[in-house]
């Protein structure tokens, strides 16, 4: 976990911190005994009580964020429920290669408690909650992570080929609350929840399992580094399995929580980013 004020890396065991005396890129730029000998050898020295004190920001420091997309069954009829390119999302669900796509620079990414955004210029908006792996030099799951993979469905549906913008932009990408090792996490699957509040009521609601995915983590993970090296690692989106329906749109004010039994609660409030045009096309 990362800790405001200087930055300055925690790990955490049953309720007691420490400081690791690193950075995230340092562990993952070797191999994954090492990083593990490093946290284990930061333990002995931690202490009981609360979290250091500073605002807990993103758990990366120079790593890109990438995700896969139409990984799930319900992804695949979200978008094909949003488009008129059907068959487009069929292939890729059906494909050997997976939809794989860049996601968010390190320095845009938020962390819990601060605010993602929709898009100004966009009428239908969603989370999209998803396993974040968190991958080492050598494209080894060091651990995993919570992601929001902010999505405009207006934009996308548009056109598949604006998924740049419907997926990239100020506030689009979230990712907390901390990093679970994969050694203290296991394989999965993982069960994740998807709740949003709205003028302190629940607005929408649904769960899904990593179980239900259609490509494996050690897939994703395998084509990411197919041409693409990572020296201080990187973290890879695996993919939603919860797609609100077509009458559901995130917005200003709403409060979005994605939950997981093994990797804890992201709980991000919601704001508008850039502005309309005047004669601008939400779909």
């Amino acid at each position: 976990m990362r800790v405001g004020a200087g930055s300055r890396w925690t790990v955490c065991q049953d309720g007691e911190w420490a400081e690791l005396g690193g950075t995230l890129a340092d562990l993952l730029a070797g191999p994954l005994d090492r990083a593990r000998a490093t946290i284990e050898a930061a333990l002995p020295a931690a202490l009981p009580g609360p979290a250091p004190h500073g605002p807990f920001l993103p758990p990366i420091d120079r790593q890109e964020i990438w995700a896969a997309g139409v990984t799930y069954l319900r992804s695949r009829d979200g978008r094909r429920e949003e488009s008129g390119h059907g068959p487009l999302y069929d292939h890729v669900y059906d494909s050997d290669r997976p939809e794989i796509f860049f996601k968010s620079s390190p320095w845009r990414v938020v962390g819990d408690r601060d605010p993602v955004g929709i898009r100004a210029d966009s009428g239908w908006d969603v989370p999209e909650a998803e396993v974040g792996l968190v991958l080492n030099a050598a494209g080894d799951v060091f651990g995993y992570t919570l992601g929001n993979d902010m999505s405009s469905r207006s934009i996308e549906g548009l056109n598949p080929l604006y998924l740049p913008q419907a997926k990239i932009y100020d506030r689009s990408c979230a990712i907390g609350p901390a990093i679970v090792p994969s050694w203290a996490a296991g394989p999965g699957p993982f069960e994740i929840g998807l709740r949003v509040l709205r003028d302190g009521r629940e607005a929408y609601a649904a769960t899904a399992s990593t179980a239900g995915m259609a490509r494996s983590f050690a897939d994703l993970a395998g084509w990411l580094f197919r041409a693409l090296s990572f020296p201080a690692g990187v973290v890879l989106l695996t993919g939603t399995g919860v797609v609100p329906d077509a009458d559901f749109t995130a917005r200003p004010g709403d409060t979005i929580e994605i939950r997981c039994p093994e990797l804890g609660m992201l709980t991000n409030g919601v704001v508008a980013v850039g502005c309309a045009p005047a004669d601008a096309d939400d779909g």
